[in-house]
Formats: structure tokens, sequence, C-alpha cells
């Protein structure tokens, strides 16, 4: 322990400190924001396992700490005045789902720390490295330049007889071209066909897939979005049941929400792991020198009812590489 920061803890509430202000026995509550490109319903979960990953910490809303919760409903030109909103309130840290909540909270409060969840961080500028950020955010990076490749292996494994995919892509995530190229590999590897549908606001997504259908694709990707299908999974999942198409997601909510399968982090860990950042910037920890994690469990989730649904007959060898299975 340095001897500034027992100098503060000693004296206790005779002494303030911003960073250390979480410390006092005495004391205003601490302003924590979250920023999302999610709805509230969306985000009521994955908020629920921040909150709990707080509270295991001693950190306690309406005991210790206020959360201030702001939600864009897929609608991205909107992070910018909900960050400014957040930032109005001088919170002691932002935590952000996503790479443009990230920005968007870093351009609103530039001299505030940001806990960002998924992404590439480092890719996207707001941090030099992922083992020192050197700057205000810091937080979880997610993998999904690195597994998206991945998607059309898997979604030829559990329908081998599929020759044309269908890809939807947001062309607003920070990590489009990388998508694109992996699509590319992917695509020339394997021997298929691509049909790429590429949007960036909702009012496009049902023309999109549309499009795909009358370009007769025989399965769907869905690519990683920072909001946009998140925000409208229902309505894509429905047009994939409706067409039977063997349909691949990003992460567990979309094998929830009806997709063949889903491949990825588990988002829900994540909130949980951003509580420990949040707890140590409150205790004096700087987000410069706080290393970005990246996740250690990708998993893949297979949804039995929806294969069940669109006459598919899944392998048994597929099934065993299965981390869960919904039936």
């Amino acid at each position: 322990m340095t001897s500034r920061r027992r100098f503060v803890i000693t004296l206790g509430t005779l002494t303030f400190s911003p960073r250390a202000v979480f410390a006092q026995a005495k004391q205003t509550p601490v302003l924590i924001g979250l920023l999302t490109g999610r709805s509230r319903e969306e985000s009521g979960k994955l908020h629920a396992a921040f909150r709990d990953g707080l509270d295991a910490l001693g950190i306690r809303e309406r005991l210790n700490a206020v959360i201030e919760e702001r939600w864009a409903d897929g609608r991205l030109d909107r992070l910018q005045g909900l960050a400014e909103e957040l930032a109005a309130r001088s919170p002691a840290v932002i935590v952000a789902d996503s790479t443009p909540s990230a920005r968007a909270a870093t351009k609103a409060a530039p001299g505030t720390p940001i806990v960002v969840i998924g992404g590439n961080p480092v890719a996207a500028g707001l941090a030099v490295s992922l083992a020192r950020p050197g700057g205000m955010v810091t937080g979880i990076a997610s993998l999904t330049t690195d597994i998206s490749e991945k998607y059309l292996e898997l979604l030829l494994a559990a329908a081998p007889k599929v020759r044309r995919i269908g890809f939807l892509l947001d062309t607003t995530s920070a990590n489009h071209t990388f998508f694109v190229a992996n699509i590319r590999r992917s695509v020339a590897q394997l021997s298929i066909e691509a049909r790429s549908a590429e949007v960036d606001r909702r009012e496009e997504i049902e023309p999109a897939l549309l499009r795909l259908a009358k370009e007769r694709a025989q399965a769907l990707v869905v690519m990683p979005s920072p909001g946009l299908f998140t925000s409208e999974r229902p309505r894509i999942v429905k047009f994939a049941l409706d067409k039977r198409w063997p349909t691949i997601g990003i992460s567990r909510e979309w094998a929830d929400a009806g997709t063949l399968m889903s491949y990825g982090v588990d988002i829900s860990a994540s909130y949980g792991r951003a509580a420990y950042y949040v707890e140590r910037i409150l205790k004096g920890a700087k987000p410069a020198g706080m290393p970005i994690e990246q996740p250690t469990k990708i998993e893949l989730v297979v949804n039995l009812k929806t294969a069940k649904a669109i006459g598919l007959t899944l392998a048994q060898p597929f099934l065993m590489r299965a981390d869960m299975v919904i039936e």
C-alpha cells in the first residue's frame, strides 16, 4: 500500500479524496453510469449480472451506490445524447456495452473512467494495448473478430447439405471490415456460395432479409453487431424460422430466442466481471494501467426445439460438441 493510500484510509471521513471516496465510511452514494445500445428489456438480465457482481464486492445499490442506466433501444445515433445525459450527472465511472457506447461515453466525459464490455478497444483506437490501455478506457474485450470464422464451419457441421449461406452484417460495427474479410476467407475455404446483406439501421433489416430469401439463401449467419441486431433479434429470428433457415447467432441469447445455435462469449459473465473493474476504479485504480481482459470461455449452444421446427436432424457428433443443448 502506498503512503498516500495509507494516509487517506487512516483519516477516514476527515480527508476527502475523489479516488478513495468509496472507501470512506460515511459518504454520498457513488454514481455509476450504464450506457447500452440495447433496450431496457434486453438489458435486464445483463445488468442484473452486473449488479450481482457489485453486490459480491460490497457495492450495493441504494446503500453505497446509485446506478443510472441509459438505453439506446438499437438506435446507436442516440448514444451520444444519452452519454451526455450521464456525463451531466458526474458519474465516478461509466460502463459501456460496446465500442460505439464507449466512444460516446469517452467523448461526453473525457475525464471519466470507462469500463467497456465487448468489442476490441485497441482496434477501435480506445486503448493503446490490451496489457496497458494507456487512457481512460479498460474492461473486457470480446473475441468476435477471432471467432467469427467459426460460424460458417459450425453451421455446415449442423446442416451439411446447405450450399448457399446468407450473411447479415451491420455496417456500423467497428469490426465490419474484419468480418467481411473473415467471410470471404471462410467461403473460399469451404467452397460454398455466400449472399451478403449489409444494413446500418433497423428499417433496412426486413428488406435485407427479404433480399436474401429472394436470392435463395438456405441458411443465415447473423454477424456481430454493437446493438442493432440485438434490439431486432425477435424479428430476425421469426423471419429465419418462417423460412426454415438454420441460423447461428453470436451469443446464447440468440439460441434462447430460437436460432438453431449460437457461438460466442457468455455476455452475462462479462457483465459480472465488469463489476471487478468498477470496484477497483472506485478504490483508486487508474484505467490506464488496468489490463483489458479477453474472455476465456466460448460456448456453443444448440436449440433442439428449433432443429425439430425446421425439419433438421442433428448428428450426434455435432451435438457432443455443444456446451449446452436446449431441448
